[in-house]
């Protein structure tokens, strides 16, 4: 799994969750309920965490693999 520097240093501090479970973020890459391409070029891509009854949100560089930041996501509707 490719990550970004900003997920090794900054996602950590603001969400903990995401660096507790890479393997989370990984699901989310490669079979996520829904993907979105950001203006920037960006690729998110949300799962399920039926054990934390929670959305997790990743955030992909434009390659779709690195992963830049990911977070539980309050707001989103499937």
């Amino acid at each position: 799994m490719k990550t970004h520097w900003y997920f090794e240093t900054i996602t950590p501090r603001k969400h903990p969750e995401a660096q507790r479970n890479r393997a989370w973020c990984q699901r989310a890459i490669e079979n996520p309920i829904r993907r979105t391409v950001q203006s920037d070029g960006k690729v998110q891509h949300w799962i399920w965490l039926p054990h934390e009854n929670r959305y997790l949100r990743v955030v992909t560089l434009e390659d779709g693999e690195t992963i830049f930041n990911a977070h539980y996501d309050r707001r989103f509707k499937p």
